[in-house]
């Protein structure tokens, strides 16, 4: 009943991680797929003094720059140069740095065009009709230039939609506490993952860390449309921690990603079940894929994205647990190319939570938990892979 795609020769989820890491590189030289390597000054250093904290999005417009919506809290006193001094930190310590605000713009060469928004920075966004996140959390900037946020901290049930230069526009949802509520259709639980179908006007959430859905939601009213769970079933709130499970009947938490494909397929990281499911636009489910199964922690899958050749031929996902990013065959799911590793050179990762492809193919990530930074990673041979 349920159509099922095994990545890496079809690893079964009682192999031992010893062996998973083997398995993991059995695609790795696949001639279909192209071949990166890291662009090591990206991006450039910022003015102001500022430093990054933890990425919580990244994205790429259709004007190749690059959107992210940073973590200023996440970082430390002696980061920011700061003695504590709650809630601030703004006390002087040394000669540098300051957090940046949270939603920035960088053009290809990693020059910051501008910054805005977050605690740092609250411009625009005044209470009580834009609530900022308390954790931000993902990143979108639609074919209008507008710029959707949401958070992922303890009170955040919003998304939010911003003009590029920050002007405050729409929020879905609000801040407060309360429990999972997979069923709402007004507000969300701390919304992970965003995504614009510009062809039917819809904004799409992978919702998230607290409930277990994907909801869509009209892109100009903020009206409710539907919502579906794992397999297009209604979804279930369960208790966090639940055990990994690929053929689970439920999404797992967080739910992390979502996109559409130009050809109308939906792709949904369940990250800690180690899987991307894919739907028609309406929630029908389609077919799944499979990647690690024997990873624990915080799973395998989690974020996706698409290529830029007008076929879309690759499925790019990045593993935050295992801490590599892998290129699939989007039809078949195959794992064709790996990169990266765990570590903090550059070219390595840990805990790499973010990424976004330009129009040349390039790839941009970022990470979170303690290491704070952005990468750029650049296709060899670029025009041997149609453009790339």
């Amino acid at each position: 009943m349920k159509n099922r795609v095994w990545s890496l020769g079809g690893v079964g989820a009682v192999v031992l991680v010893a062996s998973l890491a083997r398995t993991a590189v059995a695609h790795d030289n696949d001639e279909r797929a192209p071949r990166y390597e890291v662009e090591a000054s990206w991006p450039k250093q910022l003015p102001n003094d500022w430093i990054v904290g933890q990425i919580g999005g990244l994205g790429v417009d259709k004007h190749d720059h690059i959107w992210v919506n940073q973590r200023p809290l996440t970082l430390t006193d002696d980061e920011m140069g700061a003695a504590p001094n709650p809630p601030t930190r703004l006390t002087p310590r040394s000669i540098c740095c300051k957090p940046a605000p949270s939603v920035m713009e960088f053009d290809r060469e990693g020059n910051l065009l501008q910054a805005w928004g977050g605690p740092v920075d609250p411009g625009k966004c005044v209470a009580p009709a834009c609530l900022w996140p308390a954790n931000e959390h993902g990143v979108y900037v639609d074919d209008d230039d507008n710029v959707w946020v949401g958070g992922n901290g303890g009170t955040d049930r919003m998304l939010l939609k911003f003009k590029s230069d920050g002007t405050f526009l729409m929020m879905i949802g609000g801040s407060f506490n309360g429990p999972a509520n997979s069923l709402s259709q007004t507000t969300l639980g701390k919304p992970a993952g965003i995504f614009v179908d510009t062809v039917r006007n819809e904004v799409y959430v992978a919702d998230g860390y607290l409930n277990r859905r994907v909801i869509v939601f009209n892109a100009t009213t903020g009206a409710f449309l539907r919502l579906w769970g794992a397999y297009g079933n209604p979804p279930v709130d369960l208790p966090a921690g639940q055990p990994v499970n690929p053929d689970a009947t439920y999404f797992n938490n967080p739910v992390h990603c979502v996109v559409v494909s130009n050809d109308g397929i939906v792709y949904v990281c369940d990250r800690v079940n180690n899987r991307i499911q894919t739907f028609d636009r309406d929630g029908h489910f389609l077919k799944q894929f499979v990647y690690d199964p024997a990873t624990l922690g915080n799973g395998s899958t989690w974020v996706a994205r698409l290529s830029s050749d007008p076929g879309q031929k690759f499925l790019i996902y990045a593993d935050g647990e295992n801490n590599v990013v892998r290129i699939a065959d989007r039809q078949t799911g195959q794992v064709l190319r790996t990169f990266g590793h765990n570590g903090r050179n550059a070219g390595e990762f840990h805990w790499v939570h973010q990424l976004g492809i330009d129009s040349h193919g390039i790839i941009y990530t970022g990470e979170v938990d303690t290491s704070k930074r952005l990468q750029k990673f650049v296709p060899k041979d670029r025009d041997h892979h149609d453009g790339w």
